[in-house]
């Protein structure tokens, strides 16, 4: 998670200096899987918490940090949002990746 974390946020920083759509829609098509991945975890944290409640403590703090790096991922898709919204005029907060494509075709 943290690896995919660094590396979409380094891509909508470079997105964002370079004004490049194309890299900030990659970076709007990752946060998919950085959102899977915390899932993942977060069932992961679940189940060893039923499996032994003593971890419970040491589950929550790793999912406190999970949360945060999903939340950095999330910031790095409104950057590359509002990187779209700079260069092509077009508001694609709120779409899906297939809708933002349909509407930077149509322009």
């Amino acid at each position: 998670l943290g690896e995919q974390v660094t590396i979409n946020l380094q891509q909508a920083i470079q997105a964002y200096v370079n004004l490049d759509v194309e890299s900030a829609l990659q970076v709007i098509k990752q946060d998919e899987s950085i959102n899977d991945e915390f899932d993942n975890i977060s069932r992961l944290l679940i189940t060893k918490m039923m499996e032994d409640p003593r971890e419970i403590k040491n589950a929550l703090r790793i999912t406190w940090c999970a949360r945060a790096l999903e939340r950095i991922g999330d910031h790095a898709k409104n950057v590359s949002e509002y990187i779209v919204y700079l260069v092509k005029g077009k508001d694609v907060r709120h779409s899906s990746l297939a809708e933002i494509k349909a509407t930077l075709e149509k322009a």
